[in-house]
């Protein structure tokens, strides 16, 4: 038993197969071989496996305090799993909580796992695993040391050049500390200016690239149909890992972020409220989404949400459901099916919105009338996520990411938030929006 753990020191892929019972692909298995530099960087494709492999490597560093041996004396080693949101911090972790149940050689060596006030792990040897968010600005990460960071999904930091070199670096200072930087593409924006500043520098940085089809976990066939199906950028980001332009994109991160962070949340009509309903209905392959909007104060706040693929009956069924709940006006799109939906819903109102009126200008000045909100701060969209038929992930906010000015057809729920705002815009001569400061005076 010594001998296994001599060896599963110096060996992460011997310490992930002998005592997690996971076996790391092709690419994982390259990654623990070779991420050692002070600053590692994976940029992959969604599904490719950057989750499971950093929760190997922050389990076989913290087992064994990996860090230079000048520093060996010290008792004290801290680890950090970091990511946007606190919810993010915590997949990277939930995975590593999961290596470690059931399995009594891994189970005797945790003194105890903890979940607040940030969710962490005490290990015996006196090594802290813990999970933190970078919002605020790094602000949950300041007066702490680290001798090892993970920054996760760290293309969508809204503030990268603040919170790395002025928040994380630092934390790395007192033991000279390793991070690791692993992310799927956005853009060629900080993250693809570090990779080429690592990749420049070898002896400082190590950095490795992964194909989502590299996954032998993962559907082949799922990512063909996508491969087949999907714009080439949206393909050479999202499954090849590949850096593209980001020119396109309608809604930029930093405002997609503030919206996410202004949110409520979903929720049910408040009386003396004020709503405002957006439906894109489906075409083929696509899905119906139907969006409400609490537009009593700004930040308007996306409070009802739903996704799905069914027949006219039941569409006609939901539309009419999240009227009578919220009551408020209803815009719907009628591209291509003009009065036969709109005879449906007479009694509630409903009217209808055609992207392709003047010669495609009406989507157009949509999707102009949806870049405004966003930019000035003016929409609050919770996250919202829903696994498909397929096992794939779909989240409100990856779509709102994709939506560009000439690939949007896909983006049914950009599209039903879209006339949803815009159904507020031609409402507004006839309501009455004020401040959130008097909306909470009326709810004391």
């Amino acid at each position: 038993m010594k001998n296994l753990w001599r060896r599963a020191c110096i060996d992460p892929v011997f310490f992930s197969r002998e005592f997690l019972k996971v076996e790391p692909h092709p690419g994982q298995l390259i990654w623990l071989q070779n991420s050692t530099k002070p600053e590692n960087l994976l940029c992959t494709g969604n599904r490719w496996g950057k989750s499971q492999v950093q929760a190997v490597k922050l389990l076989h560093r913290c087992f064994f305090k990996i860090r230079s041996l000048k520093w060996d004396t010290c008792d004290h080693y801290s680890a950090v799993n970091v990511s946007i949101t606190q919810d993010q911090a915590g997949i990277v972790f939930n995975k590593v909580v999961r290596l470690i149940q059931g399995k009594k050689r891994l189970e005797s060596f945790v003194r105890n796992i903890c979940q607040t006030p940030f969710p962490h792990i005490e290990f015996v040897n006196g090594a802290v695993l813990w999970a933190r968010s970078s919002q605020n600005r790094g602000e949950y990460l300041l007066g702490h040391d680290f001798d090892y960071i993970n920054f996760d999904e760290v293309a969508y930091e809204p503030h990268p050049d603040y919170v790395v070199e002025h928040v994380i670096m630092m934390r790395l200072a007192d033991r000279e500390g390793v991070i690791d930087f692993t992310s799927t593409p956005k853009g060629k924006d900080w993250f693809y200016r570090k990779f080429q500043e690592l990749e420049r520098n070898p002896f400082r940085g190590y950095v490795q690239t992964g194909d989502s089809r590299e996954n032998p976990y993962i559907s082949k066939q799922y990512l063909e149909r996508r491969i087949e199906t999907s714009a080439s950028a949206r393909v050479q980001q999202n499954i090849y890992g590949m850096f593209v332009d980001d020119l396109e994109r309608i809604i930029p991160e930093k405002d997609l972020q503030r919206s996410l962070t202004q949110a409520a949340g979903l929720s049910g009509p408040i009386p003396g409220h004020i709503y405002c309903h957006g439906w894109d209905l489906a075409r083929k392959r696509t899905y119906t989404v139907g969006v409400t909007l609490d537009i009593t104060a700004k930040p308007y706040q996306l409070v009802a949400f739903d996704r799905f693929q069914r027949d006219w009956p039941y569409v006609y069924e939901k539309i009419r459901e999240r009227f009578k709940r919220y009551r408020g006006p209803t815009l719907i799109d009628s591209t291509g099916l003009g009065d036969v939906v709109l005879s449906e819903l007479t009694d509630i109102g409903a009217r209808g919105f055609n992207f392709g009126e003047r010669g495609g200008k009406a989507k157009a000045e949509l999707l102009a009338n949806l870049e405004q909100a966003f930019v000035m701060g003016g929409v609050a969209c919770p996250y919202v996520e829903q696994i498909t038929g397929q096992g794939a992930v779909w989240t409100l906010q990856d779509e709102l990411r994709e939506l560009t000015w000439e690939d949007n057809s896909h983006c049914d729920a950009a599209m039903a938030l879209a006339l949803a705002l815009w159904n507020v815009r031609n409402y507004q001569d006839s309501i009455t929006i004020v401040s959130p400061k008097v909306v909470a005076l009326r709810n004391i």
